[in-house]
């Protein structure tokens, strides 16, 4: 029985889960998370490289990883402050200390620390607003890294 070869200069598309989120293996640094935003379907790799962007632009200092098949972002030190998630008809932004911001992100969690933005494919993203929140929850401590 003969065995075909796989080609090993080519890289396999990650699975996309439920809602077309993508499956990444746990792993810390920036290829992670770009390999998540790369396998973003449709409109929300666009809006993922926006949300990475600005992430770094408002804390420079900041630490990536992916965890449960999400980005997530951190200061060292401090703690996981932010992460995303692909759902069907738009992308969950949670704010692991979200209720300590001023205001406060729009929709709020099961957990009382945690507050989200949803962002549909239409959604003009106020950015001034998302790097204000960015910039206060980097300097509040956050979930414990992994």
């Amino acid at each position: 029985m003969t065995r075909g070869k796989i080609n090993p200069s080519a890289e396999a598309k990650p699975k996309l889960l439920s809602g077309g989120n993508p499956q990444i293996p746990k792993a810390d640094g920036d290829a992670p998370v770009q390999a998540y935003i790369d396998a973003m379907p449709e409109w929300k790799q666009d809006v993922g490289r926006r949300l990475d962007a600005l992430i770094v632009r408002a804390a420079p200092n900041v630490r990536k990883a992916v965890r449960w098949n999400s980005p997530f972002y951190g200061i060292e030190g401090q703690g996981w402050f932010l992460t995303f998630h692909c759902f069907t008809k738009y992308i969950k932004v949670a704010f692991l200390n979200g209720a300590s911001l001023e205001p406060p992100p729009p929709i709020e969690s099961k957990d009382p620390n945690t507050r989200y933005l949803h962002i549909h494919q239409d959604d003009q993203i106020d950015e001034d607003q998302l790097a204000e929140w960015i910039r206060q929850a980097s300097n509040l401590p956050g979930e414990r890294m992994f």
